[in-house]
């Protein structure tokens, strides 16, 4: 038992999972103020634009039915703030990534570049290293 309670320990403690916990809890705040937004500010202005009244809009219901096209494109309206909002973390949090290993000095740029393949001095073909004969004209190489 203290052993699968330790591995649970170990799991919990990982980067990623804490990470993703943050990532789950912040984005169901947000999503609970994008929501509000759209209720209380975005809807009465379609259903403004719509010719219907505050508490009924009358241009985006199918009469007789539940089809609602106003609840529906505010969830469209929904979904692409959060969207956008999403997008724009993340690339901050990228850029902020890149700044850092670039302070560290573990940038790409640095690693040394691996030596190009060798040429056959009577074919110009690439050979691959290390290779005693061209494979494309069989001559011999030094």
């Amino acid at each position: 038992m203290k052993k699968l309670l330790k591995e649970f320990e170990e799991f919990i403690n990982r980067g990623n999972v804490m990470d993703m916990a943050v990532g789950v809890i912040i984005g169901g705040a947000f999503t609970s103020i994008v929501t509000s937004l759209t209720d209380n500010i975005i809807n009465p202005l379609i259903k403004a634009v719509s010719g219907g009244s505050v508490g009924e809009v009358s241009g985006l219901v199918v009469p007789g039915t539940e089809i609602d096209f106003g609840k529906f494109i505010s969830a469209c309206i929904n979904f692409l703030i959060v969207a956008a909002i999403v997008f724009a973390l993340v690339k901050a949090v990228n850029k902020a990534h890149e700044l850092a290993e670039k302070a560290i000095g573990h940038d790409e740029e640095d690693e040394p570049e691996a030596a190009p393949d060798p040429t056959c001095p009577y074919c110009l073909e690439k050979v691959r290293a290390g290779a005693s004969k061209c494979c494309h004209c069989g001559s011999d190489l030094a």
